[in-house]
């Protein structure tokens, strides 16, 4: 999987040349943009630690950068780079044609998903891949719970309803990583799971959400 390079964002949203009619009140919050630094300082303060032997990890088994960056589409369509560290071998994007979609709607999934290194199967398993994440929180593109950040393509492809879910910040977790993660092969119930999301936050449900996360991670299942 290649490292792509990062050029200037652009947005796809329809949003993208006038105000949306209403900010969802978790985009202002001050409280929850104060949770988003400190756990961002939290979380690269735990990368650094864990960086060196994930980073032998990965470059022993497979050619290829140690990071990987992707374009995302966050808060009303607005593109960003996401960055993790690579879990599959270096020319996936490449082979991403030739591996089935067993999700349906606009998001792919692959539950055996052959470009998947075995490094990469630990470090998704345990999230670890995610961490790089954290500094894309801390930068203010992603929040500690949002929605899962689609790619550009996934979003050529949206429905108007599908947009809604792009109405907060995409978040490192969320709705549905706690209600079934990558189980949930349905595109259209994870519109709903995030929408739910919109429906009941307030500071402290994000807090109830970060904790199931700790949980789902200590069980160390249902990831992919």
């Amino acid at each position: 999987m290649t490292t792509m390079t990062t050029s200037t964002p652009k947005a796809l949203s329809p949003f993208a040349n006038s105000a949306p009619d209403a900010v969802h009140p978790s985009v202002s919050s001050i409280i929850k943009r104060s949770v988003d630094i400190l756990g961002g300082l939290v979380g690269l303060a735990i990368l650094a630690v864990i960086l060196l032997p994930t980073a032998i990890a990965i470059k022993v088994e497979s050619r290829g950068p140690i990071f990987y960056s992707q374009l995302r589409c966050g808060l009303h369509g607005q593109q960003f780079w996401i960055w993790k560290f690579r879990s599959m071998v270096q020319n996936a994007d490449d082979l991403k044609d030739l591996v089935e979609n067993e999700a349906q709607g606009q998001i792919f999934k692959n539950e055996n998903d052959p470009r998947i290194t075995r490094v990469g199967k630990f470090l998704r398993r345990t999230s670890i891949d995610e961490f790089p994440q954290f500094w894309n929180v801390l930068k203010g593109d992603m929040s500690l719970v949002g929605t899962r950040p689609p790619t550009p393509d996934e979003v050529a492809e949206y429905k108007d309803h599908h947009w809604e879910r792009l109405n907060v910040k995409p978040g490192i977790t969320g709705q549905w990583q706690v209600s079934g993660r990558s189980s949930i092969k349905d595109f259209e119930e994870i519109v709903k799971l995030d929408l739910m999301y919109q429906e009941l936050w307030h500071p402290l449900y994000d807090l109830q959400l970060l904790s199931k996360t700790v949980l789902h991670l200590l069980s160390r299942s249902d990831a992919y």
